[in-house]
């Protein structure tokens, strides 16, 4: 059977939960569909992550960005969502996602979204 996308990502354990040390994926491979235009978008996503007890499981993360390809996502909500659904399923110290979109029409976005835990145990998210 073929492997197919998915929104399910998986997590296994941290080997090192004792440490902080930063974990960076990048793929250039990322698309998904202009909402307005039916255009498809392309992108470079960058996650970057302080990992607490655990960490992506790759196979699932490609699998999980391969399931936007034919949905209508504005730049901005997709990026987030990326976060949001990640931090979720890692409840990680630290995250940052980077999506660089090509240039489309003359113009070139990036959309950085933030997530950091503070000292209380809460959350903080922020998008630039």
């Amino acid at each position: 059977m073929p492997t197919q996308p998915s929104k399910e990502l998986e997590r296994i354990p941290n080997p090192k939960p004792e440490r902080d040390y930063e974990i960076e994926i990048t793929t250039n491979e990322f698309t998904c569909v202009c909402p307005r235009t039916g255009q498809p978008d392309f992108a470079t996503i960058t996650i970057r992550y302080v990992p607490d007890q655990w960490i992506v499981e790759l196979k699932s993360l490609k699998l999980y960005l391969w399931s936007y390809r034919n949905e209508g996502h504005y730049h901005e909500e997709v990026t987030n969502t990326i976060l949001d659904d990640l931090v979720r399923t890692l409840e990680p110290r630290r995250m940052t996602v980077i999506a660089d979109f090509n240039i489309r029409g003359g113009l070139h976005t990036v959309v950085t979204a933030r997530y950091e835990r503070t000292t209380e145990g809460s959350a903080r998210l922020a998008a630039d």
